[in-house]
């Protein structure tokens, strides 16, 4: 007994030891993390809302366009969209400023902005490259959910004089996260996995200064197992967020039946 009280002692105090002057950077590097992707969330909700919409225009050119677009980037390594949006921004916008000519028909449209400053905020690329990602595949979700919905519903919304858009917000958008929201919250996980690849565009994510703090420590395995298990908090916190939102959004389902 004493001998296993030793033991334990003399790991926690190893932990402790180890954990010093390094608790802080992780902390911080933990709220970069969850920033980008929050932040990646909401911008790739709207987003996914958008592609939904294009994909299913009646006009089937820009249809049949934006569902090339978005198989083109499910196609793609995730980790080459971050590369390319950081290294491609700066000469968009160099493009940008020297000025090009579109030309159309008859005539032409020359497009120039003036631009002072080309420096690219990492955190800014991290976010484009983690809302698009999670756009194309949200979506996707979002097209299915879409399509579950009988088209009862939108005739018996226009018997009742309700407009396309009034029609398209309060009927067909809440049932449609019913639908859409298992597959948008297992989405939510991989964003968060995903807010890893960060790390090579010079983010300093959970990830980076995990890899930081090995460098200096020549700890691989304990370092790399607590980013695991900070990892694994935030994803069981964010579960149990999902499984009170589900539960809510199930709510009058549920009384229905209770009633039955």
């Amino acid at each position: 007994m004493t001998t296993m009280f030793n033991f334990l002692t003399n790991g926690t105090n190893w932990l402790v030891a180890s954990f010093e002057g390094y608790g802080l950077p992780l902390l911080q590097a933990t709220s970069i993390t969850l920033s980008l992707a929050l932040v990646s969330l909401v911008v790739g909700l709207f987003l996914a809302f958008v592609f939904t919409s294009l994909e299913s225009v009646s006009f089937k050119p820009i249809a049949w366009l934006m569902s090339l677009f978005t198989l083109t980037i499910r196609a793609l390594p995730e980790l080459l969209i971050v590369v390319a949006i950081y290294n491609g921004l700066p000469l968009l916008l160099i493009l940008l400023n020297d000025g090009f000519t579109l030309p159309l028909g008859f005539t032409s449209l020359t497009i120039q902005v003036d631009i002072a400053d080309f420096n690219i905020n990492p955190f800014l690329c991290g976010v484009m490259a983690l809302s698009l990602l999670y756009a194309v595949y949200a979506s996707q979700t979002l097209r299915g959910a879409f399509k579950a919905i009988s088209h009862g519903q939108w005739e018996a919304a226009q018997v009742l004089g309700l407009s396309r858009w009034r029609t398209f917000t309060r009927i067909i958008i809440p049932q449609m996260w019913r639908y859409a929201l298992p597959g948008l919250s297992n989405q939510w996980l991989i964003l968060l996995k995903d807010t890893a690849l960060v790390s090579a565009i010079a983010i300093n994510d959970l990830m980076m200064q995990t890899k930081g703090i090995i460098a200096r420590t020549k700890q691989p395995f304990l370092w790399y197992v607590i980013a695991m298990l900070i990892y694994l908090l935030i994803s069981i916190i964010s579960q149990k967020i999902i499984q009170r939102i589900e539960k809510r959004s199930l709510y009058f389902e549920q009384t229905a039946k209770k009633q039955l």
